[in-house]
C-alpha cells in the first residue's frame, strides 16, 4: 500500500506523527508538505493528494489540517475522493467498510497523536465491505458524474 500524506501549517505536527507512524510500520508513503509550520493554505495540499490518489498513483491519502474539516471539503471536490474526517476509531473504521473512503482527514487541533495513530491504524486495516455499500458508493459516484457534466 502506497499512501499519499501532507498537511497545511496547521495539521503540520500531526502531519509528522502520521509519517512516524507509517515509517516505523514499513508502509510506503509520500510527503507532499507543507514542511514548516509558516502559514499555508490547506487546498493545495488537499489538492495535491486527492490528485494523486484520483490518479491512481497512491492508494490512499491523509491529510491534517487544523480541524480536519478545509482538507476534507477540497479534496472531495477531485471526481473519485471520498475523504472522510474522522477523530474517533469507529468512524475511521466505518469510512472504509461502509463509505470507501480513500482519503482520511483529521485535524490536529482536535485530537492528540496518540488517538491519531489508533485512527491511522484503524483506517490501513479496514477494508470496503461492499454489497450493499457497494450500491451506496455507486450512487455517491453517479452524483458526482451528473454534475461533472453541468
Amino acid at each position: 500500500m502506497k499512501i499519499a500524506v501532507a498537511g497545511d501549517h496547521g495539521g503540520f505536527r500531526l502531519k509528522n506523527e502520521v509519517i512516524r507512524l507509517l515509517r516505523e510500520s514499513g508502509i510506503e508513503f509520500e510527503d507532499f508538505g507543507t514542511f514548516s509550520e509558516e502559514p499555508a493554505d490547506y487546498p493545495d495540499f488537499a489538492l495535491a493528494v486527492a490528485e494523486a490518489v484520483g490518479g491512481g498513483k497512491f492508494e490512499r491519502g491523509i491529510l491534517c489540517c487544523g480541524t480536519g474539516i478545509g482538507v476534507a471539503v477540497a479534496a472531495n471536490k477531485v471526481p473519485g475522493i471520498r475523504a472522510a474526517q474522522c477523530h474517533d476509531t469507529f468512524s475511521a473504521r466505518a469510512s472504509r467498510e461502509h463509505n470507501n473512503a480513500n482519503i482520511l482527514t483529521m485535524g490536529q487541533r482536535v485530537i492528540g497523536p496518540g488517538l491519531a495513530g489508533d485512527i491511522v491504524k484503524t483506517w490501513l486495516q479496514a477494508e470496503f465491505q461492499g454489497g450493499r455499500h457497494a450500491r451506496r458508493v455507486k450512487k455517491i459516484s453517479s452524483i458526482e458524474q451528473k454534475y461533472s457534466r453541468c
